[in-house]
C-alpha cells in the first residue's frame, strides 16, 4: 500500500457534447439503455445550468497486499432550472401565465389595481418528475449491474434525498410488482423492477413547514489573474474558512509551460493574527518547455473565520507562431487548482479555471509574406521555364505548310481589320455629306 500514489488530472477547456457523454455511457453494464443512465440525455444533460461528468479509480487491495483490484465509478453531477427543464422541447420559449392563474399580493398599494399584479412570493416546493426534467422515466434496472451489495433484497435501488415531509408519488406500468421505499433520514430508498417497464417518482407540489437548511460548505475559494502587459502577471488565490476550528488543505497547481512562477514572490496571509504558520509544506517540480507543465503543491493551514490569501508572480513565456490556436486573442485556458480538505471525508474542491492573455503576434504579417514569395517565386520561375522550354528558330527555318497557315491567319485578319476600318470611314463621310 506504501506504494500506491494518488493522481489528478485537470482539463482547463473542452467544448461538450454528445461525443463526451457516448463513451461515457459504453463504460456502463447496459449502456444507456436501462436503469438509471436511461435518463441521461445528451440534451437534456448539457443543456443544464451546470454539469459535470467524473471517473474515479482506486485500488482494492486483500491484507497482504498481494491481491489487488481496480474499482470504478463513475459519477454525474446535474444542476437544473426546473422551469426550463419542463418546458417542451418542441416549445422552448417561456411565456408568462395568464393573469388569472397568478396569485397578486394586495397589501402592495400598486398591486391592488385590476391591471396590475404584484405576485406573491412562492415559498412551496415545485413539483417535477423523471418524465418532466429527462424527457423519459427510468426503464427496466440493468440486470448486468447487481453486485448483491444492496439493501432491498439484492435489487438495485434508486436514492432519492428530499424532506421527510415531502410526499412522493411512485409511478409504475408494472402495477403487479410492489415496489418499496426504505426511508433514512432525509433519504428514500426504491427497488427498481428487472422487468420491461417504465420507472417514475413524481413530487406534487407542496409547502414544507420547515425546509431544510442547506449546510455550509467546508470553505470557499477563488482564484484570478492580477497584473498587466504582456510580460509579467501574478495569480491570487482566496481561502474562506467559516468554521469555528483550523482547517487543513492541500492546494495543488498544475500549470503550463509558458507560465513560469516566480518561488521566491510566494507568500501566503490571513486578514486575521491567528499566529500559526500558513504554509506548512512546499513542493515544487518546475516545467520544462513544451515537454513538462509546473508542479506547485502547498499544505496549508487557515485560521477560524478568516480569510487567507496566497499570491505569487511568474512570466509569460514567447510562443512560436505555429504553437497559437486559431482563436488565440481569445486567451489561453489555464487547468483550475485542487483543494484536498484534509479531514475524515477528505473531500475536494476545484477552483475555476482562468484564462490567461499571451504576447500575440500579427498573423496578418505571415499571410503578406506568403502572398509576396509566392508571386515572386511564379514570376521568376515562369520566366526561366519560359526561356528553358521554348524554341528558338529563324524564319527561313520554318516549314513551308506551317509559314503558309500563318500567312493566311494573317491575311484574314489584316484583312477584316481593314474593311472595318473603311466601312467606318466611310459612313463619317456620308454623315458629314448630310
Amino acid at each position: 500500500m506504501d506504494s500506491l500514489q494518488l493522481l489528478h488530472g485537470t482539463l482547463p477547456h473542452e467544448v461538450v457534447c454528445t461525443e463526451n457523454l457516448t463513451p461515457f455511457l459504453k463504460l456502463l453494464p447496459c449502456k444507456g439503455k436501462a436503469g438509471i443512465s436511461s435518463l441521461l440525455d445528451g440534451h437534456k444533460l448539457f443543456d443544464a445550468t451546470w454539469q459535470t461528468m467524473a471517473i474515479d479509480i482506486r485500488p482494492i487491495c486483500s491484507s497482504d497486499g498481494e491481491n489487488c483490484l481496480l474499482e470504478m465509478q463513475q459519477v454525474v453531477a446535474m444542476v437544473l432550472d426546473l422551469d426550463r427543464s419542463k418546458r417542451p422541447r418542441d416549445n422552448p420559449i417561456p411565456r408568462p401565465p395568464p393573469i388569472e392563474q397568478i396569485e397578486c399580493d394586495k397589501s402592495k398599494p400598486y398591486g391592488s389595481f385590476e391591471d396590475h399584479c404584484y405576485p406573491l412570493e412562492d415559498n412551496s416546493e415545485p413539483d417535477w418528475s423523471f418524465k418532466e426534467i429527462f424527457g423519459r422515466p427510468i426503464t427496466r434496472s440493468c440486470p448486468l449491474g447487481r453486485d448483491g451489495n444492496s439493501a432491498l433484497d439484492d435489487e438495485p435501488v434508486i436514492w432519492l434525498n428530499v424532506p421527510s415531509e415531502r410526499d412522493v408519488a411512485l409511478l409504475s406500468t408494472d402495477r403487479s410488482e410492489p415496489h418499496p421505499a426504505i426511508t433514512r433520514a432525509d433519504c428514500r430508498a426504491y427497488a427498481l423492477s428487472s422487468n420491461s417497464t417504465d420507472f417514475d417518482l413524481v413530487l406534487p407540489k407542496q409547502q414544507i413547514p420547515n425546509p431544510p437548511q442547506m449546510p455550509d460548505p467546508p470553505m470557499y475559494a477563488a482564484r484570478f489573474i492580477t497584473g498587466y502587459g504582456q510580460e509579467r502577471g501574478g495569480i491570487q488565490t482566496l481561502f474562506t474558512n467559516p468554521h469555528n476550528q483550523t482547517l487543513s488543505i492541500v492546494y495543488l497547481e498544475s500549470l503550463p509551460w509558458y507560465m513560469k512562477p516566480y518561488l521566491h514572490t510566494l507568500k501566503a496571509s490571513a486578514d486575521s493574527d491567528a499566529g500559526i504558520e500558513l504554509i506548512a509544506e512546499t513542493h515544487y517540480k518546475p516545467g520544462l518547455d513544451r515537454h513538462r507543465p509546473t508542479h506547485l503543491e502547498l499544505t496549508l493551514s487557515l485560521p477560524p473565520h478568516s480569510t487567507t490569501t496566497l499570491t505569487y508572480m511568474f512570466q509569460k513565456s514567447l510562443l512560436r507562431y505555429t504553437e497559437y490556436p486559431p482563436d488565440a486573442n481569445r486567451g489561453f485556458d489555464v487547468p483550475s487548482a485542487v483543494i484536498r480538505i484534509l479531514s475524515k471525508n477528505n473531500s475536494y474542491v476545484r477552483t475555476t479555471p482562468l484564462l490567461l492573455g499571451l504576447p500575440t503576434p500579427d498573423f496578418s504579417m505571415p499571410y503578406n509574406v506568403i502572398i509576396l514569395t509566392s508571386t515572386v517565386m511564379a514570376l521568376g520561375f515562369g520566366g526561366v521555364f519560359n526561356v528553358a522550354v521554348r524554341r528558338m528558330v529563324g524564319w527561313d527555318e520554318v516549314p513551308p505548310s506551317a509559314m503558309h497557315l500563318l500567312l493566311v491567319r494573317v491575311k484574314q485578319k489584316s484583312g477584316g481589320m481593314i474593311r472595318d476600318i473603311l466601312i467606318k470611314y466611310g459612313r463619317k463621310r456620308n454623315e458629314k455629306k448630310e
